[in-house]
């Protein structure tokens, strides 16, 4: 099939999704988490196949953990599609009401924003993540994955499609690429006739392909170099918690933190506490000179240079740097940041509020771990990724983020 076929499909089943009441696409969305865990042989057979070629193909440890699937992370992603089904239904929503002098009722109203084209990287769990937000959004949604997980892909499509026939509605609401070479991503990119927005979800090699190429509209998401500053008033043991959560929970993920920064004021106490701590999470340490001295006795640490400043790991590594003060945290992070998520750990009220009213990111934390910036623990559901741009979404995009708006007007004749 063409992907100017799979186009019209999914616009003639978005025209169905349009009008879909939310108990029919709760029905979907629980018939669609039935068929992953009957499905779940072939699904993890599949999955076997792609782990056997990545592993054959070099590919790294912390890839190898994204792209996995066990029977608990396949029950997960259909509890995710349950968690969705559970949530208002956005469509249809009133945003705002008025009656203009003339005597016309103007209302803004939410609606699906039609067909949305994915693109990610070896997470077999954004299949079923995107395909379920979007659903219950009324949104049909055109899905292209890695080639490193295209079997783990297609089985889980194919059972997200037996789900959808299931209720009745149209399977072509989630459709999967089979084809990985880039000549179909730069066609998918340019697809405007037939897809309303592009997200891409990944890495940032992906992420700038897709905004430097794409005529379709871009949401842009994910790339994450995130970063946690250790205050003067730190509480040190609270810091050491969350700086090995933000790090080492799961460093293939665009909410684990990169870089470490620290007052000056604490370091020679805390650093050690800390890097003791990252030591046992088997994380790497690249230092600055200042910080090397007091890390080097309690982890495996290497001096770095200002390329360790900007690089998100996605791995047990992590950049450690001393600084003078709380402005100085904020200008590093204001240079390096990809404005994804950053973290405080603070007991001075001054020091939070200057910290998160300067730092220009989707998400700032105070004394809590910057793994937290997901859709899932912010109360949406499954999310379809973390936008790091500001225009239509920021942050974590739920149901409402795959939401555009329609001016309702009611007159009685008015005439301009």
């Amino acid at each position: 099939m063409t992907l100017q076929e799979m186009g019209l499909r999914a616009k003639e089943a978005a025209r169905v999704l349009r009008t879909a009441d939310a108990g029919l696409k709760n029905r979907a969305l629980q018939a669609m988490a039935d068929r992953l865990r009957t499905n779940t042989d072939p699904i993890l057979a599949a999955n076997a196949a792609d782990l056997e070629a990545a592993r054959q193909n070099g590919m790294r440890d912390a890839l190898i953990d994204r792209l996995t699937l066990t029977t608990d992370r396949l029950v997960g992603m259909a509890n995710g599609l349950l968690d969705v089904a559970a949530l208002p239904d956005p469509i249809g929503e009133i945003i705002e009401g008025y009656v203009r002098p003339n005597g016309m009722r103007i209302q803004k109203t939410r609606v699906p924003l039609g067909v949305i084209g994915m693109i990610y990287e070896a997470r077999p769990n954004v299949t079923s993540d995107a395909a379920g937000i979007a659903l219950k959004a009324g949104n049909a949604v055109i899905l292209r994955g890695g080639k490193e997980a295209l079997h783990t892909n297609l089985a889980v499509a194919t059972a997200l499609r037996q789900g959808l026939s299931d209720v009745g509605l149209p399977e072509d609401a989630v459709q999967l690429i089979d084809k990985t070479d880039r000549e179909t991503v730069r066609e998918m990119m340019r697809l405007n006739e037939y897809i309303d927005v592009l997200i891409p979800r990944g890495g940032a090699g992906l992420i700038r392909t897709v905004v430097e190429n794409a005529t379709v509209p871009v949401i842009q998401t994910g790339v994450g170099n995130c970063h946690v500053y250790v205050d003067k008033d730190a509480d040190i043991e609270m810091a050491a918690s969350v700086v090995v959560n933000a790090k080492a929970s799961r460093p293939s993920v665009c909410n684990a933190a990169e870089t470490l920064l620290v007052h000056k004021a604490i370091a020679e106490s805390a650093l050690p506490v800390i890097a003791k701590a990252l030591d046992k999470a088997n994380v790497r340490l690249r230092c600055c000179e200042r910080s090397l001295s007091l890390c080097r006795d309690y982890a495996a640490c290497e001096v770095a240079d200002n390329s360790d400043w900007e690089t998100e790991y996605g791995d047990y590594i992590m950049a450690v740097k001393i600084v003078d003060s709380l402005d100085d945290a904020i200008d590093h992070i204001a240079q390096y940041s990809t404005h994804h998520s950053e973290a405080i750990i603070t007991d001075s009220h001054s020091a939070a509020e200057a910290f998160t009213a300067a730092v220009d990111s989707a998400a700032v934390y105070v004394n809590a771990s910057t793994r937290f910036t997901d859709g899932g623990e912010f109360g949406m559901g499954a999310e379809i990724g973390i936008s790091t741009q500001k225009l239509h979404a920021r942050g974590p995009m739920g149901l409402r983020e795959l939401t555009s708006v329609k001016y309702i007007v009611f007159g009685n004749g008015q005439v301009r």
